[in-house]
């Protein structure tokens, strides 16, 4: 294990890794190279990074580490979807999922290890959450899926999706400074406009958010059009109701003016009929948002079953005025619910 006092060299802006090298002795052009190294080459260790003198690298390698992230299992579906299952350094395992679509490709980070949310649909809230992912650990997710992407196929990874394992929301601060980083223009250079972070509903740290005004896509996880139906199958709702998160998403939209993605799983028989689309629809007429219609996973632990009636849910909600579409289906037939993979290599599954 690294030093206490160490830091992850993943963890800074630019600007701020200027100042870092500052304060140890270190001009800070070398910050240049090190981004240059670490995020274009792609280079995990200062022994490799040639244009930085002896003395140096000796200092940097007192002061910050490397986070170490080894794939334990690659899943690769005929659609082109891989899976990755990561071993961290404490030897947690998180999930990546690495997905095509029309406008290139798109990674899926995990924020936690593990979720406290308890939303009983989902499988990765099967295992309880037991720590939060460290700024180098997001950095080293989007690295992984990086560098297997360019080494398999030559192409670029371009946008990023915060929805894997966890709740974003609730791993704010590391969140943010993620985001911070993987935008800086010398370094990772994605646009905050492809990027997209997921939260099930804290409404408290939505309000945090839309005081940042970063241009960041913004996803709720809705699931139901009221709120007997969301006690039902997202704890979260008890804290903070439809009404209360309604009034947060009306905020957000005030503030910044983006659209907001209201993402809905179909579960049969439970929200999927023709009355609740009516109720989504006075829900969210007249918000700039999107309904994403998304076929769920079935979770062998749960008894919730994939609606079939997701073309008639869109089309009412379509006739009504409501813009939303039904979601690409991605990894059907590997282990295609977020945190499935992880659960059934640690016997949850």
């Amino acid at each position: 294990m690294n030093n206490i006092n160490m830091k992850s060299i993943y963890s800074f802006t630019l600007e701020e890794l200027k100042n870092e090298c500052d304060k140890i002795g270190i001009k800070k052009f070398v910050a240049d190279q090190i981004y240059d190294w670490i995020y274009k080459k792609c280079i995990n260790t200062f022994d490799e990074m040639t244009n930085i003198s002896k003395k140096d690298i000796d200092t940097l390698k007192s002061y910050f580490f490397f986070d170490e992230i080894n794939i334990n299992t690659v899943q690769q579906d005929m659609d082109g979807t891989i899976k990755f299952l990561l071993e961290l350094s404490d030897n947690n395992l998180i999930e990546v999922v690495l997905m095509s679509f029309d406008y290139g490709y798109s990674v899926c980070l995990t924020s936690q290890v593990g979720c406290n949310m308890g939303c009983k649909f989902c499988a990765s809230g099967l295992i309880k959450k037991s720590r939060n992912i460290t700024i180098g650990e997001f950095i080293k997710q989007f690295l992984v899926a990086k560098t297997y992407l360019f080494k398999t196929t030559g192409q670029a990874l371009t946008h990023v999706v915060v929805m894997g394992i966890g709740e974003p929301f609730d791993n704010f601060e590391n969140l943010i400074q993620f985001l911070n980083v993987i935008k800086q223009q010398k370094g990772l250079c994605i646009s905050p406009r492809k990027i997209t972070v997921s939260t099930c509903g804290l409404v408290n740290k939505i309000k945090e958010w839309t005081k940042l005004n970063n241009q960041v896509n913004l996803a709720i996880s809705l699931h139901a059009p009221n709120d007997e139906i969301r006690n039902q199958i997202m704890p979260i709702n008890r804290a903070f109701n439809i009404k209360c998160l309604m009034d947060a998403i009306d905020e957000y939209i005030s503030v910044t003016n983006r659209r907001v993605t209201i993402e809905y799983i179909m579960i049969n028989d439970l929200n999927d009929k023709p009355e609740h689309a009516y109720e989504l629809i006075n829900l969210l007429k007249n918000k700039l948002v999107y309904v994403n219609l998304i076929p769920y996973n079935s979770v062998f632990e749960n008894s919730f079953i994939r609606s079939k009636k997701s073309r008639q849910f869109y089309d009412i909600l379509k006739s009504n005025g409501i813009t939303c579409t039904i979601r690409q289906e991605k990894g059907s037939n590997i282990d295609a619910a977020c945190g499935q993979l992880r659960s059934k290599k640690l016997g949850v599954l």
